[in-house]
Parts: C-alpha cells; sequence; structure tokens
C-alpha cells in the first residue's frame, strides 16, 4: 500500500524506509524464497490447516502464515518472538496492520481466483515495522483449490541493522563534502528529517546577528534563517548549545514550544525532542526533531542510531564552524596587509600593480603605502612607500604588516627620510629576526602644474623618471638595506616631474623575473628601460599595467617572485595632434 506509515509507528526506520509504505511492495521478481520449505496443505472435515513443517517451525527466521484476510494463522518459535506473541497465545492478537494491508493487495493484484496468468499466486515484498523493528516480509503463497481460500506463508527478515548502516554511510558520505557551515546545517536538517522523524530544526551557536538556523520539512526543503532568540525558552536548549557537559535527548511539550521552532512542520507536532550535536571541544551547535506521531521515547536502537548522527553532525558542525571563524579572522588581518586603492593623492596621479608570487596568495613580501599629506599647507608632502621584504608568501606577509605600521607611526618625521629609516630600522633590530626590508621613499608635493619628488633608496632599486618624450633617467639615490646593520646610509635625491612625467617604483621581483625564450634570462634592468622609452606620456593606469604585461610575458608559466610597481604622475593631458609626445598641464589652455 503507498504512502506514508501508519499513524501507529514506532522506531526510526519505520518512519521512515525505502519503500515508503507501511506495507511498500516490491515486485514478484524481488522475491529470493520461491516455495522453500512449504508443505502443500491439508484440508479435512474440521481441521485446522497445518502449512509450517517441522523445519520451519524451528528456524532462526520468523515464519507466519497468514489468511486472505489478513489474520495471522500460525507462527513459528522466532515470528512469537518478533512478535511479541507469548507462548501458546492466540496469534492473530499480534496481526501488524502494514502486513495486512500488504496481504490484502496480494489479493488485489491477482487475477480471477487470486491467480496470475500462469495459474500462480501473486505476491510481492513488503515492508514496516515491529515493536521498533524494520522488517521485510516475503511472500510465499500456497497453491489452492477452488473450494479453498489459499494462504499465504510471509519470511520475515529483520533489515533494522541494515537500514541504520545505509543511513549512517549516505550521513558519512555527505556530511564531510563541504566545511561551509551553512551546507553542513543543510545537510543535517534535511537527513533528520528524511531518517529520524517528520521535521528538523538544527540551531548553532549565535553569531553576530542571532543565532543560524535551518529547518526541513517532509517535502525535503531547508530554509536558513538568523533568528534573535533565547535558547532559555526551549527547555533543553541552551545545554544543548553549550555541549558541556553532555547531555541526553530532552524530550519537550509541543504546546510549549515556541512558534518558530514548529515551523517546519506541516501541522502540529505530536512530540518534539532536542538533541546535543557534540563538537570537538567546541559546542556544535541542537537538532530538534519534530514528530506528528509516535511515542515520546527512542527504542534503544533508535536512540543509538541518533547519538551516532549527531555525533557525527556535530563534528562536521564544529569544524565548519571553526574553519569559519578562522576564514572570517584571516580576511579581517588580510584586510589590513592588502594593498591600498591608489589614485590620486593631493593632486598628484598615482596608479599601482601588485602580484603575489602565489597565484593562491593575496599577500607576500612585496608591499607599497600611500600617506596623504594630511594638511592644507602647500609645503606638505604626501609619503608613497614600496618596499620589497626578504621571504615570500605568509611569514614575509606579517613583518610587511609591521613595517606598515611602524611607517605610519613614523609619518611625522617623513620630512626627515634619513631619520625615518634610521627609527625604523632600530624597530626591526629590536625582533630577534633574520629578516630585512628594502624599499623606497617618495615624497610628493604638488608646485602649480609641476609636482616636486624627494626620493630615497634603502638597499632598493633606484626610482626611474619616465619623460613625455621619452626619455628615462635614473634617480641618484642609494643607502643600507634595513634591519641587518645597526648604523644605516642613505641619500636623497630630488626630482621634478612636468605634465606627463612619471616616477616609476618597481620591485625585483620585475627585473630579475626569469624567463625568455630558453626560460634562463633574467628580464633585467637594461630590458625595462628600453620598454620604458616607447610609454613617454601613458597614463599611470597603463603604464603600471604595461610593466607588468611585460614581466608576466616573459616568465610564462614559470615561477615568480613578488612583482610590485607604483607610477607616480604629473596630471596633464595629451596636446591634440601630438599623438602622446606632449601633455599640458591641466588647467593650461592649449
Amino acid at each position: 500500500m503507498e504512502g506514508r506509515v501508519p499513524a501507529r509507528r514506532s522506531g526510526w526506520a519505520a518512519r521512515r524506509v525505502p519503500v515508503e509504505a507501511g506495507g511498500g511492495i516490491r515486485s514478484q521478481e524481488e522475491r529470493p524464497f520461491g516455495g522453500y520449505g512449504v508443505t502443500e496443505p491439508t484440508q479435512g472435515e474440521g481441521s485446522v490447516r497445518d502449512v509450517l513443517d517441522p523445519v520451519l517451525r524451528s528456524a532462526p527466521c520468523a515464519v507466519l502464515s497468514v489468511d486472505p484476510s489478513g489474520g495471522i494463522v500460525q507462527v513459528n518459535d522466532a515470528a512469537r518472538l518478533l512478535l511479541g506473541i507469548p507462548p501458546g497465545g492466540p496469534p492473530a492478537a499480534a496481526v501488524p496492520e502494514w502486513l495486512a494491508d500488504a496481504q490484502r493487495s496480494i489479493g488485489d493484484r491477482a487475477g480471477p481466483g487470486g491467480t496470475d496468468a500462469g495459474g500462480r499466486r501473486t505476491g510481492a515484498v513488503a515492508r514496516g515495522p515491529i515493536g521498533g523493528r524494520v522488517v521485510e516480509a516475503h511472500p510465499v503463497p500456497e497453491g489452492r483449490t477452488p473450494e479453498n481460500q489459499a494462504q499465504t506463508i510471509w519470511w520475515l527478515l529483520d533489515v533494522t541493522d541494515r537500514e541504520r548502516t545505509a543511513f549512517l554511510v549516505e550521513v558519512s558520505e555527505e556530511l564531510p563534502a563541504s566545511l561551509n557551515l551553512e551546507r553542513c546545517m543543510e545537510v543535517t536538517a534535511r537527513l533528520a528529517a528524511r531518517h529520524l522523524a517528520d521535521a528538523a530544526v538544527v540551531i548553532v551557536p549565535r553569531s553576530a546577528r542571532g543565532h543560524p538556523v535551518a529547518y526541513s520539512g517532509p517535502d525535503g526543503r531547508v530554509d536558513h534563517e538568523e533568528l534573535p532568540i533565547d535558547p532559555a525558552e526551549v527547555e533543553g536548549l541552551a545545554e544543548a548549545l553549550r555541549g558541556f557537559p553532555p547531555v541526553p535527548p530532552r524530550w519537550i511539550d509541543p504546546r510549549a514550544a515556541p512558534a518558530w521552532l514548529a515551523r517546519p512542520s506541516p501541522e502540529k507536532p505530536a512530540a518534539m525532542v532536542v538533541i546535543a550535536l557534540p563538537g570537538h571541544g567546541v559546542p556544535a551547535g541542537a537538532l530538534v526533531l519534530l514528530r506528528l506521531s509516535g511515542p515520546e521515547a527512542f527504542p534503544a536502537g533508535e536512540e543509538l542510531t541518533i547519538r551516532l548522527f549527531a555525533g557525527r553532525a556535530g563534528a562536521m558542525l564544529s569544524a565548519a564552524r571553526l574553519y569559519a571563524e578562522q576564514a572570517s579572522i584571516t580576511a579581517t588581518l588580510m584586510r589590513e596587509l592588502l594593498p591600498p586603492r591608489t589614485h590620486e593623492l593631493d593632486g598628484v596621479e598615482l596608479a599601482a600593480r601588485y602580484r603575489p608570487s602565489g597565484d593562491e596568495d593575496l599577500v607576500g613580501g612585496d608591499f607599497y603605502d600611500v600617506f596623504p599629506a594630511g594638511t592644507a599647507d602647500s609645503r606638505a608632502e604626501s609619503l608613497v612607500v614600496l618596499g620589497d621584504v626578504c621571504g615570500k608568501g605568509l611569514e614575509a606577509a606579517v613583518l610587511t604588516g609591521k613595517i606598515r605600521t611602524t611607517l605610519r607611526a613614523l609619518l611625522p618625521m617623513a620630512g626627515d627620510h634619513r631619520r625615518l629609516l634610521e627609527l625604523l630600522n632600530g624597530a626591526l633590530l629590536l625582533d630577534d629576526s633574520t629578516r630585512f626590508v628594502t624599499l623606497v621613499l617618495a615624497s610628493a608635493r604638488r608646485q602649480g602644474a609641476r609636482v616636486r619628488l624627494r626620493l630615497t633608496s634603502a638597499g632598493h632599486a633606484a626610482p626611474l623618471i619616465v619623460r613625455v618624450g621619452g626619455t628615462v633617467e635614473t634617480a641618484r639615490t642609494g643607502g643600507s638595506l634595513i634591519g641587518v646593520l645597526e648604523d644605516i646610509d642613505s641619500t636623497t635625491a630630488e626630482a621634478t616631474l612636468d605634465p606627463g612625467d612619471t616616477c616609476l617604483l618597481y620591485t625585483d621581483g620585475i627585473t630579475e623575473a626569469i624567463g625568455g625564450p630558453l626560460g634562463d634570462e633574467m628580464f633585467g634592468d637594461e630590458r625595462l628601460r628600453a620598454e620604458l622609452g616607447g610609454c613617454g606620456g601613458m597614463p599611470p593606469e597603463a603604464l603600471v599595467e604595461r610593466v607588468h604585461m611585460l614581466a608576466a610575458e616573459w616568465v610564462g608559466a614559470g615561477r615568480h617572485d613578488d612583482m610590485a610597481v607604483i607610477a607616480i604622475t604629473a596630471p596633464g593631458r595629451v596636446r591634440a595632434g601630438s599623438a602622446g609626445a606632449a601633455r599640458q598641464p591641466e588647467g593650461d589652455s592649449p
């Protein structure tokens, strides 16, 4: 009989079985038993039919004989034990409803007289609950005569453990598929509603906006919400969300439950239970099962299965929560390490391009930063910093963050590059670290249509000045790297940018990129200068993109160091008809 399990049922798998019916029917071809062990019925006046031979009476498999009306006529010892029939008790007193439905279904599907076209009785495999267990019933119809309506022998196989194992295998296959917290909540709620109850609610500990909640009803759809709930208003929920000490399942009165808890149930639930989901040292959450009918207790086997499910679901939820928290912390820290956006700084055009050494990395050892002048004084300078920390990856990024923070604290000293570098050097020497940094400082201020620069290199490649006409100049600056020696030297150079001129700061990831035709040659300073000669008058965004493209093409698919480029350009526009050979200051007439 197709449909849901009858209202009065017990056992976790009895509520949800692969053939979703109180007397779910399989095809005749699935019957494995044929007519084994069945004797030809005997019929005499006033006699009772004896269809169970002595072998079947003592068989470990439950066997019973059912008449056409669905009544149990005879049972063997194993069937008495399964059905709870006391020795000598009347067998008809324990007829399972789903088995009676299956017996009647056999008669409905049979031809005239209950036979098929070949004269054989029709039958199918049924499945349903008996005493908290899931049982498969395999029919073996007897032969019949027109004078006698035949009985059916049913072999009853306990498949509870098989169903539980299949359920736990499904749990193991689906739950570890993701470290996404919302996905883990969705799978947990859906599996619980499908196998353990009519509906399920998964609640995890509070986040910034409330408690994340996942609902799943009989239709299998899962909805997510974040609710400002008070766990104390649901008996046992606060303890389950704390996760320690371990608490047993807590049955609660559905009438006292808040409305949000019964939302996935299509009708008022008859029973609700709160189950803790244990995690790896942290509270993972709670599972609330809603049953439309059934006893307010779990059979022993059912409770064990639920505990196993809760343990596996809790482990995955706690792993997903820890991963989400770590990802959030990493993202927060990463925002502080990511290079700033660049466009314009106190009337000076800026553009930057950064590419870490690893495609999976967001930050590395190369960095840049920009600090506005912070005052309306025309003599105040903005500061641009480009640096290269020894090493790659996260460790280099940590030192990068420290250097950027220290430079921000030293901004009042930005007017004296040498003093600023000495203080930064002293700060790095305080750490017991072998890492060092090279960097270049560029202080810029707008002076009419031009930009005045002060450039200081500390162990770094000197900046290049790209004039509008294509001339490339090297700034006359140099100095010691930072973080190694107690005493450092530095030389500051001054430069003036006319409208359209650009000062290019770059790291050695550009010039030391290895590739070329044979894959073993560095890009080099001379090649960079030659390429920049054709970039005079380019906007800063186009210039930094051009430099990065050249280095990337040179490297190809090979490995490379971190690459960083920043361009400081005096604002101006190309004179009409001059093909970029000259740029006019902004505000001047052409």
